[in-house]
């Protein structure tokens, strides 16, 4: 597919076809506008024929908009799967949330994600054609593009599908397409160790996310599989690597459930655990999925906990919740529309 090339790949796709360079620039440019390839006037018809094998045929298939402006996008792919992103209006910009996978396969019991496994991988292209129909749907073009930031929060585990998600970090920055710097690149992963490494290793900026979720291994196993595989300790050691590599400050994410991992002794451990290390702690009231038992806590609860993290030294806030109304919150995206939406 055209999205998963860059510039300089689809100029020698042009060639391949016998064509002249500039022709995979205008190949390029139009993939980068989210064109159609009907809307595309600088080719002429015999040319559209050539390509439009491999021309992306990604499209925005639903769009529910949030009493609080928050937009979910439903995107449906050439296969006839569909993955979820939201689109969150913040003060130094707009946030796009986009996914890696159809559904996932780390079977944390909060996310909807992972309620029908893994489907599929996404490809780099299909990713970036998230944003790429985003930012035409809200005006957005290449020189005034309407995304300033962007977030691997969506369904799937980006770290499990390594490959195609750095990829798509380096098409989404090139400063030949969107020219998104990867400052403004959040990934989020709930502790794939030794791809936090690879990622470290291989030069990579974005700001890393860590789903936590627990202040020990015994919680965590509780709702988080993974946790069977990486302990806590493994996860800080590979963080701190990535900031001594990068640093960029680490991003825990902690959603509170009622009863499991909420109590302000677990707060009082994640201190200790985390006292010292550039970081900073998202709190995260549990959005409730209808398929499963968890229970959310208060926001007086969550600031409880937050001031109980910033007495051990921790810097923490409460996450505003976004698009709750429209499943669009954090651990509410699927891979299918539920019925009764509109």
């Amino acid at each position: 597919m055209l999205s998963d090339l860059s510039l300089l790949e689809m100029q020698e796709y042009a060639k391949s076809l016998n064509l002249p360079a500039f022709r995979g620039k205008q190949f390029f440019d139009a993939v980068i506008s989210a064109k159609n390839l009907d809307e595309v006037s600088v080719l002429p018809q015999n040319i559209k024929d050539l390509i439009e094998k491999d021309y992306p045929k990604y499209t925005i298939e639903r769009k529910f908009t949030s009493k609080d402006g928050t937009i979910k996008y439903v995107f449906a792919f050439a296969d006839g799967n569909i993955v979820e992103g939201v689109l969150m209006n913040y003060k130094y910009g707009n946030t796009l949330c986009l996914s890696t996978q159809v559904g996932c396969r780390m079977g944390c019991k909060f996310c909807a994600s992972t309620l029908k496994g893994l489907i599929r991988n996404l490809s780099a292209g299909e990713m970036l054609g998230q944003v790429l129909l985003v930012n035409r749907d809200q005006g957005g073009s290449l020189k005034e593009r309407k995304i300033t930031n962007l977030v691997l929060m969506g369904s799937g585990e980006p770290l499990d599908n390594y490959i195609e998600v750095t990829k798509f970090i380096q098409l989404v920055s090139c400063k030949d397409g969107l020219n998104i710097s990867q400052r403004n690149i959040s990934l989020s992963t709930c502790g794939l160790v030794p791809k936090i490494y690879t990622l470290a290793d291989e030069g990579f900026g974005v700001t890393l996310t860590i789903s936590l979720h627990a202040s020990n291994d015994k919680i965590r196993q509780q709702s988080m599989p993974v946790a069977q595989s990486y302990s806590i300790d493994e996860i800080i050691k590979a963080c701190k690597y990535y900031f001594d590599k990068t640093g960029r400050r680490i991003i825990f994410e902690y959603t509170l459930i009622k009863g499991v991992n909420n109590s302000l002794a677990s707060a009082k451990e994640l201190g200790q655990f985390l006292k010292g290390f550039p970081c900073h702690v998202n709190i995260i009231p549990l959005n409730e999925v209808k398929e499963r038992s968890l229970k959310s806590t208060t926001r007086e609860e969550c600031y409880a906990f937050a001031k109980a993290l910033e007495k051990e030294g921790v810097s923490a806030t409460v996450r505003r919740t976004l698009g709750e109304d429209i499943g669009g919150a954090c651990g509410q995206l699927r891979n299918q529309i539920l019925k009764g939406e509109v």
